[in-house]
């Protein structure tokens, strides 16, 4: 073999491992959507093994129409989609009281109703200086930091195994691993120091009995995607309009991760890369609709990925959502994810969040925070958001659509930040028109249109 193939060869094997660490670091977000989903509608093994391994394809599927640009879609940044999480309680509600086939119906329209509001959504890219997505980004990391904490102690905090000292040991055994591949490892090994992690702790828990091969025995070999398999799809108007209002929260999160990506990766992102980010998203919960599962999101997660490996092109994620599409296919070799003990997950959560967290921090910096408003505005969005993370219970006096929009911390505190930042900084956005037009008068009407 001549030195140039050998390289090609070498050049696969790292952004394969690269993809690998990507999907694992969404894979437990990501299952956990149908999982809950499908246990509170009631759905038996054949049923849930579908939507398990259907939304594992159609991740990959999201994930490939963000990752080339296209004159209609994709951002063009290294990014992976999953489920939207914000979107389990009230499918729950919409399913439980309506029926399932109502619960697709909405999800379609809300796909159809982001693709369409697009444009206009992605107009706003003025509202987000960095004063504004230092905070987004600051919320982001350290709202998940939680989610990890609670993988970190068992999964749930109402099970009595919750913080058994065997599920602390290995929890912070991952996190171990991890920071000393990083302070001690070079090159290719230190990149891929999360996948490591993961991997070492989960051989370790294996010693000790804590992973079970079962639902690999169970599950079938090969399926393909079926349109409509659980019924096709009804629809009810306050159905659509409740999930319309989750979908503006994940467009709230998605900006923040894109300007994160920006951030990390150097490329600067227009106008119209946000336009086509958001159509990528509306058509990917059109397919979920179709094919019964869910409404598609940027994942927040991989972005510490991202950081943590320096390896910042769109390769190894195209290679992510390839392993998606495949295991999506072979519910037996996707359920050799879902043994990675939960506690591992978590401490690996613990790491790539407190990564995103601590990024925010560092584009924070670029704002002068020795303004007053500036100062405000980020310390009252963070800790709005985390306030809400913690007791979104606050509000469960309020309607059911209130209390989706006002019950989620990432979209209370980007809220804030904006509508802040448009109140004390309002002269910063009137500057750069006052100054063209004092330039050149007959630009106001060109300048309003840009506007």
């Amino acid at each position: 073999m001549n030195s140039a193939s050998q390289g090609k060869l070498n050049d696969f094997g790292k952004n394969l491992v690269l993809g690998f660490q990507h999907l694992l670091a969404m894979y437990s977000g990501d299952v956990l959507v149908p999982l809950l989903i499908g246990n509170f509608l009631h759905f038996n093994a054949a049923q849930m093994t579908y939507l398990v391994s259907i939304d594992i394809f159609m991740c990959g599927i999201a994930t490939l129409l963000q990752l080339r640009k296209t004159p209609l879609t994709g951002i063009g940044l290294p990014v992976v989609l999953g489920c939207a999480v914000q979107s389990v309680a009230p499918l729950e509600s919409i399913g439980g009281k309506l029926g399932i086939a109502y619960m697709y119906g909405a999800i379609i329209c809300t796909g159809i109703f982001v693709f369409l509001i697009a444009g206009l959504f992605a107009k706003m890219k003025k509202l987000f200086p960095p004063v504004v997505t230092g905070s987004l980004i600051t919320i982001i990391g350290f709202t998940l930091v939680p989610v990890g904490f609670q993988n970190l102690g068992g999964g749930s905090a109402a099970a009595k195994s919750f913080g058994a000292p065997a599920n602390l040991a290995i929890g912070f055994l991952t996190i171990v691993i991890i920071l000393a591949i990083n302070a001690f490892a070079k090159g290719f090994v230190k990149s891929i120091a999360i996948l490591l992690g993961i991997l070492i702790a989960s051989f370790i828990a294996g010693a000790f009995g804590m992973v079970s091969l079962t639902p690999v025995a169970q599950a079938s070999w090969f399926h393909l995607p079926q349109i409509f398999y659980f019924g096709v799809p009804k629809y009810n108007g306050s159905a659509i309009v409740t999930m319309m209002l989750v979908s503006l929260t994940t467009m709230i999160e998605s900006t923040g991760v894109y300007f994160a990506l920006s951030d990390v990766t150097g490329q600067k992102i227009t106008e119209d890369d946000m336009k086509r980010g958001y159509r990528a998203e509306g058509i990917a919960a059109i397919l979920g609709g179709i094919f019964n599962t869910f409404p598609y999101s940027t994942f927040s997660q991989n972005v510490g990925v991202l950081r943590m490996s320096g390896v910042k092109t769109r390769k190894p994620v195209y290679y992510a959502a390839f392993l998606l599409l495949a295991l999506g296919l072979l519910p037996k070799a996707g359920a050799l994810a879902t043994v990675i003990p939960t506690p591992v997950l978590g401490g690996a959560m613990i790491v790539m969040f407190g990564m995103v967290g601590v990024q925010g921090i560092q584009i924070l910096q670029k704002a002068d925070l020795n303004k007053n408003s500036n100062l405000l505005v980020a310390s009252m969005s963070i800790g709005l958001g985390l306030g809400v993370t913690v007791y979104p219970q606050i509000f469960q006096h309020l309607a059911t659509e209130a209390q989706i929009i006002l019950g989620n911390g990432v979209v209370v505190g980007s809220l804030a930040a904006v509508i802040l930042n448009l109140i004390f900084n309002w002269q910063d956005f009137k500057k750069p028109i006052q100054s063209k037009i004092k330039n050149n008068p007959r630009t106001a009407d060109l300048i309003m249109n840009e506007n």
